[in-house]
């Protein structure tokens, strides 16, 4: 059990591994990212619930960031699938209340709510996949420091920044006890909900000590309440060239039936 907790901890930070690397996708603002990011979210949601067609467009905005910034596929899809059972559970009813066939596939009838279902399970995978690579190429840091140059409140930004920061502090402490557990545990002994509940009194405890010891560290070391940023960051002309041509496309994606113009473009050739 130790191994595993282990491994999920350096899961927890690989994202911020790789947001180190040095490619074109990394090299670029913050801002620029976290703008085309989220037009891109607001764009793939805006479309009605039963398209599927015209969302197969926007895939090509995580292809490429996957190849530019070096990316590893299988990585993030792990971790897409790994919270997908969330977005699934919220459209599996769809097919229940939606019975009315919309389609004929193989002169097999589909029904509406199976459709508006496959449109939810592919826009989670969309949104959820161009979160993840933005964290994975600019590192959650660079986020926040990126929306509070946007403009955000300064309190927010801080208390997404202490948040992420010590969610590895209180996983390394309950690593810490989860050693000592099993150091103590012998052919299965010690590992049942009483001593489990046990641990999570413990933990919460010491957290609360710890939250104290850093806090006046802080106070100590001159906290005033305002993040200080090493990395400094510049809007070049190309962050703004890349923002317009991002919003271009997705506006062609939103506006235009790109599938069915290939389609008919293909039938045409042949």
């Amino acid at each position: 059990m130790t191994m595993a907790f282990d491994r999920e901890y350096f899961h927890l930070g690989v994202l911020d591994l790789l947001s180190r690397r040095d490619t074109c996708v990394h090299r670029l603002d913050p801002r620029t990212k976290v703008i085309a990011t989220l037009l891109f979210i607001v764009t793939v949601v805006s479309f009605p619930k039963y398209e599927i067609m015209g969302l197969l467009p926007f895939l090509l905005f995580p292809v490429l960031v996957f190849g530019l910034g070096d990316i590893p596929v299988w990585l993030i899809l792990k971790k897409v699938l790994l919270v997908s059972p969330f977005a699934a559970f919220i459209g599996i009813f769809n097919p229940v209340f939606d019975t009315e066939p919309m389609v004929t596939v193989s002169g097999i009838a589909v029904s509406g709510g199976w459709i508006s279902f496959l449109s939810v399970m592919l826009r989670f995978l969309l949104t959820m996949t161009s979160v993840l690579l933005l964290i994975a190429t600019t590192s959650f840091p660079g986020i926040c420091h990126a929306l509070r140059r946007l403009g955000m409140p300064e309190l927010f930004t801080s208390q997404l920044l202490f948040l992420y920061r010590y969610l590895f502090v209180l996983v390394e402490e309950g690593m810490r006890m989860v050693r000592a557990r099993d150091m103590r545990s012998f052919r299965g002994k010690g590992q049942d909900v009483r001593v489990f509940v046990s641990l999570v009194g413990t933990l919460f405890l010491r957290t609360m000590e710890r939250a104290e010891r850093i806090y006046h560290a802080m106070l100590s070391r001159g906290f005033t309440g305002s993040m200080r940023f090493v990395r400094t960051v510049r809007f070049r002309a190309t962050d703004l060239a890349l923002l317009a041509a991002v919003a271009a496309v997705l506006y062609a994606f939103r506006v235009y039936d790109i599938v069915g113009a290939v389609g008919r473009q293909t039938e045409r050739m042949f």
